[in-house]
């Protein structure tokens, strides 16, 4: 069996009052519908071994935010391991959103559980501008590398690591 593999972009912008944001989006559906800590991501998914990492990232960005992926430098946050096995690869982008315009994917399943009953919900139902350290915290703890990397990026000091050890 082939390990789990997801690719996502996170877009950051200059803040108005300095520094940068970060582009994050609340998971949907009735599991994360109470939480917020601990219930964002990076807009990412599941790809196969017929489709580039990087393909997949822009695939997803479109598939879960309805919206193409932007054009810009892609930076190289690498990829980690989380929690339940997947191994995730990002890379930040550097542009402006509006959180307006999404239009989120949908998927469906049976809820509630073993009702029989099958119900559509928004992949992420909702997307916002952060801080890193706002963000951090709202981030499933297997993401919050990406953010560390992409301050370490941008402040000069130095390449971020290309995945954990």
């Amino acid at each position: 069996m082939q390990d789990k593999r997801s690719a996502g972009l996170l877009l950051f912008r200059e803040a108005a009052g300095g520094g940068i944001e970060v582009l994050i989006g609340h998971m949907g559906g009735p599991f994360w519908a109470s939480r917020d800590t601990a219930a964002w991501s990076v807009p990412k998914g599941e790809y196969g071994p017929e489709e580039t990492p990087e393909a997949a990232a822009r695939r997803e960005f479109e598939e879960e935010l309805g919206l193409p992926a932007p054009a810009g430098e892609r930076i190289a946050l690498g990829e980690t391991r989380q929690a339940n096995g997947k191994t995730v690869t990002v890379w930040a982008v550097e542009a402006d959103l509006d959180p307006a315009r999404i239009v989120p994917g949908t998927f469906t399943m049976e809820w509630p559980r073993g009702s029989g009953v099958r119900r559509e919900f928004p992949e992420i139902d909702r997307v916002g501008w952060f801080s890193p350290e706002r963000a951090a915290p709202l981030l499933v703890a297997g993401q919050q590398v990406f953010l560390e990397r992409l301050v370490t990026h941008l402040t000069g000091r130095g390449e971020p690591p290309l995945s954990d050890p």
